[in-house]
């Protein structure tokens, strides 16, 4: 087991047979801090938790926040990525994912296409993911669930549950 991971993930979009998962670069952040909507923008972007990643982002890197569009209508429905690049956590490179939804999107499978495929491209790159969570999230513990976050490390400082996908690593 590896504290560095073994590759770099692409700074190119990630895709998925629904969606497309480009980085948000330093001016689309600054940009979206400012308050500058885009024709692209699916009612209700950016929310607060997307404009809380966008003030984390000075310079690009591929371990940073990422658009999540619609490949059908090309709509920006929420974020999704790490915050920062990976540590040693017991020895092994780990990241933490977040992500979030405009409710349109919610319930239509769109926040576990695109957690799968952030979580893949970790593994290729022997990087362990973790997420935490609001216990009484029903929704995003389903889509943990489906990403295959199932080991529950405990909680954090804030009380969120912490959980951990075990791929990356091996």
């Amino acid at each position: 087991m590896s504290t560095e991971p073994t590759g770099e993930l692409p700074l190119t979009p990630l895709r998925t047979t629904r969606l497309v998962l480009p980085l948000i670069t330093p001016a689309q952040a600054a940009d979206l801090r400012a308050g500058v909507r885009h024709p692209s923008f699916a009612e209700g972007f950016p929310r607060e938790d997307d404009l809380d990643a966008c003030s984390m982002i000075k310079e690009l890197t591929p371990w940073g926040s990422r658009l999540i569009v619609r490949g059908v209508d090309g709509l920006v429905c929420g974020s999704i990525g790490f915050y920062g690049p990976p540590t040693a956590v017991d020895g092994i490179a780990e990241v933490e994912v977040g992500y979030g939804l405009v409710p349109d999107a919610r319930g239509r499978g769109v926040a576990t296409e695109a957690l799968s495929a952030v979580c893949d491209a970790a593994d290729r790159v022997g990087v362990r993911v973790r997420a935490s969570v609001v216990p009484d999230n029903a929704a995003s513990l389903r889509v943990l669930a489906k990403s295959g976050f199932t080991q529950l490390r405990g909680s954090n400082e804030d009380g969120h549950l912490v959980m951990v996908r075990p791929g990356g690593v091996g």
